[in-house]
């Protein structure tokens, strides 16, 4: 029996150990599943400032020269695409929470009853949450993650909007219940108790008030609450009165002449003293504005266009009159046909319309159904190729619903489209009386409505579309619009076209309209390097034109001129009548492909805060990839244009929506500043029609020159100010030249491979072959022109460095 026993109490603590985590492992456990939470968490949170900037890299996991701008690098990004993107949204910063107190419970070694209570509550708010968020921001994927927006889909394909709205109210009446132990009875005693707490808080308050006022004993107090109750203010304050001032007798003293008497005295003084105040300040406002108003009566308000006061606008028969002259053929027997191939298709779907109506426009057909009760949106919404195929055109857009209205559009191209002349759109009353700073007339809407927006307000616009569909047209209607509304002295240009052909004819209007660097002969910039110094120019005249509106006490270019206009700034401090300064960039992503950040951040600069005084840019792009059009880029360019694209992925990075891909081309483009996307055909004007323009103004009068931007002296590009220092050169350098001149290739990665350096030290050799010209300038992608032709040039090189 005893030998039993003792086997027994040895077979415990064996078996302890076998199954159990000592100490020391739940510490190590423990700490790193609380570090593992707190890096998911900082990878969440970056991910939502950084995922479009990382978009790009995610296939890019194991390539080490790729770097993410997630805090937390590739790693991060992945992780929060899995998470956030792939999977709950959102909610899924649940997760953090319940792995670092899963960790903390492990560290701490406490009790694991109530963790998996946690667990599972946690689970049922994240996916509460994921489909609540996929529910209400359905337009915000993020939100609610693919799992939410999947299963919010999934619920709404067998109970609707409304079944999932009440699915949801009960879920959260679960959780309400179950784990708050919220009942109507609670509430409802909830509310009482704060409603009570609130009247005695007014009831102290005012009872402090009346104690600190009457300055009595507790007797006095109870009397006035009791003078409370009887609502007699007026007999409290005479017996307050009576208790704390020495008796007066009403015979003696007449308590109104006395009071009147002094009060009067008392006011007289202070009117008398207020009035001399008064009246020194307004002397002194009335003499600035006198002066002023005096400058104005003798000569007028200034007129910024005195020193061409004999310009003359471009008359509009410089424009030519396309296709019908603006007008819409209705072509009955189309509109019925395809009015009777749309009904017949949702037909085949049990899909009934109750009503139908059609919007012709110039080049697109908008058709409006109402459908029957009970039918889905997404159901029509899904049918668009087969639409499209009944059909048989190309380019058919649903719109499910019609924002403001209570209709589903189905737009389809007319066979026989009409030519929205730039002659018609500038001809039209709404250009022609729009009161804008800076108005630009697009084309027309379906509606055939001539689409007019102000520059001033968008504030800058990013036009994006494939080759060929209408992004040079569209700029040059955007040019024509000023070049027919402002004056030379009114607006400026700044033209950056790299294409070399697409705005050279506006050098006619040089010295009219354009703005260029002090020692630039061509106001149009054409060469790549040329654009740096030009956008960091603009950002000196943006500072500097901030400092004129601190000076001026203004918030924006429009109160200044306005200011100056009337005369109230002198010129003699530095203040001048400032222009709106227009900057066009027809193809972005060459520049962004050839100096990257050197371009990037002067951009980000001038879009993020050249708007109130007067900056405006306009860039075009061809390849609208998410490493040209970055977030940055994308967040101040609330006005969007997109011309036709190739894919869905394409529009939703110019537009954050679908759509462009199913445009038909030839100025067919979509227009947002923020809110609705509009469909416009792009005014068409041709290329002999800017030359016309271009030409009658440039045959006039000019200034002596062009606008000239601040000068701006960039760093030393040679780089022989620190670069050439041969004592700081690297101790790797003459094997690196060895490597560059024997290969003919000068690159970066080429020294990395060989002589198995890092990127940044690389790099750095680079440079200083450049300074010591054995290797030529950087061009972007391609790989850096050896300038030394072998083994023996570069020892006489070097050795000539040493004499």
């Amino acid at each position: 029996m005893a030998k039993k026993t003792t086997k027994k109490k040895a077979a415990t603590p064996k078996q302890k150990r076998s199954f159990g985590l000592s100490k020391q492992n739940k510490i190590l456990l423990g700490s790193v599943i609380m570090l593992f939470a707190i890096a998911l968490f900082f990878s969440f949170t970056s991910f939502y400032f950084t995922w479009q900037d990382d978009q790009s890299l995610l296939s890019e996991f194991a390539n080490r020269n790729e770097q993410a701008k997630n805090l937390l690098n590739k790693f991060g990004a992945s992780i929060g695409h899995l998470f956030l993107y792939k999977g709950f949204g959102v909610a899924s910063f649940v997760f953090p929470i319940l792995l670092f107190l899963s960790g903390l419970t492990l560290f701490f070694s406490l009790p694991k009853k109530g963790l998996v209570k946690k667990w599972i509550w946690g689970l049922i708010f994240i996916l509460w949450f994921s489909v609540a968020f996929g529910f209400f921001a359905e337009k915000w994927p993020l939100l609610g993650g693919l799992v939410g927006f999947e299963m919010n889909d999934f619920l709404q394909d067998y109970t609707g909007k409304i079944g999932v709205l009440l699915l949801l109210i009960f879920g959260l009446i679960f959780i309400l219940v179950r784990l708050f132990k919220f009942t109507p009875e609670s509430t409802l005693q909830y509310f009482k108790q704060k409603k009570a707490a609130l009247t005695d808080e007014l009831n102290n308050s005012g009872d402090d008030e009346n104690s600190s006022a009457n300055a009595t004993s507790k007797q006095t107090a109870e009397t006035v609450e009791e003078a409370t109750v009887e609502e007699t203010p007026v007999v409290v304050d005479t017996y307050t009165h009576k208790e704390e001032i020495p008796p007066i007798e009403k015979e003696e003293v007449p308590a109104n002449d006395g009071f009147e008497v002094t009060v009067a005295e008392d006011e007289e003084n202070v009117e008398e003293s207020l009035n001399i105040e008064v009246e020194k300040i307004t002397e002194e406002k009335e003499e600035i504005d006198n002066l002023a108003d005096k400058l104005v009566d003798d000569f007028g308000e200034f007129d910024p266009t005195l020193e061409l006061a004999n310009y003359k606008f471009p008359h509009i028969d410089l424009l030519d009159q396309h296709g019908a002259g603006g007008g819409i053929t209705i072509n009955q027997e189309e509109l019925e046909e395809n009015k009777n191939k749309i009904v017949e298709t949702l037909k085949n779907y049990k899909i009934g319309i109750a009503q139908i109506k059609a919007t012709i426009g110039p080049t697109v057909t908008l058709y409006e159904i109402v459908p029957d009760a009970g039918v889905r949106i997404s159901k029509i919404k899904n049918l668009e190729d087969d639409i499209a195929l009944s059909l048989a055109a190309l380019g058919i857009r649903i719109i499910a619903p019609i924002p403001g209205k209570g209709t589903i559009g189905i737009e389809v191209p007319n066979k026989n489209p009409s030519i929205v002349s730039m002659r018609s759109v500038i001809a039209s009353t709404k250009f022609q009386k729009a009161e804008m700073e800076l108005p630009i007339a697009f084309g027309k809407t379906i509606s055939n409505e001539t689409l007019v927006v102000d520059l001033a307000k968008m504030p800058h616009l990013l036009m994006a579309g494939a080759t060929g569909q209408g992004k040079s047209v569209g700029l040059n209607a955007v040019l024509t619009s000023l070049l027919y509304k402002k004056h030379p002295a009114e607006v400026k240009f700044v033209l950056v076209d790299p294409k070399k052909v697409e705005l050279t004819l506006f050098n006619k209007i040089e010295r009219h309209f354009l703005a260029k660097l002090p020692d630039s002969e061509d106001a149009i910039i054409t060469d790549n390097a040329k654009v740096i110094n030009t956008l960091n120019s603009l950002c000196i005249e943006m500072d500097n034109r901030y400092e004129l509106l601190k000076a001026a006490m203004v918030r924006n270019l429009k109160e200044y001129n306005a200011k100056f206009k009337a005369r109230k700034l002198n010129p003699n401090d530095g203040h001048m009548f400032l222009p709106y300064i227009v900057l066009v960039i027809d193809e972005f992503a060459d520049l962004i492909m050839t100096a990257g950040k050197e371009v990037e951040t002067p951009i980000a600069r001038l879009a993020q805060l050249a708007r109130a005084i007067g900056i405006h840019l306009i860039i075009a792009t061809q390849r609208p990839s998410v490493n040209v059009i970055t977030g940055i880029i994308k967040a101040n360019f609330p006005a969007r244009i997109a011309f036709r694209v190739t894919s869905k992925i394409d529009s939703r990075t110019i537009l954050d929506a679908q759509g462009a891909d199913q445009l038909i081309g030839r100025g067919d483009m979509l227009y947002t500043q923020g809110n609705d996307v509009i469909r416009v055909q792009c005014a068409f004007v041709d290329t002999p029609e800017v030359e016309k323009i271009t030409g009658y103004i440039g045959s006039q009068r000019a200034y002596a020159e062009a606008l000239l931007l601040p000068e701006y002296v960039g760093p030393d590009d040679s780089g022989t100010s620190i670069d050439n220092n041969i004592a700081d050169r690297d101790k790797l350098f003459r094997e690196a030249a060895e490597v560059i001149v024997i290969a003919q290739q000068g690159s970066a990665s080429l020294i990395q491979r060989k002589l198995k350096l890092g990127y940044n030290r690389a790099g750095r050799i680079i440079d200083q072959l450049e300074a010591a010209g054995i290797v030529g300038q950087f061009e972007g992608s391609k790989a850096r022109q050896v300038l030394v032709p072998d083994m023996l040039a570069l020892d006489q090189l070097l050795d000539n460095e040493k004499k």
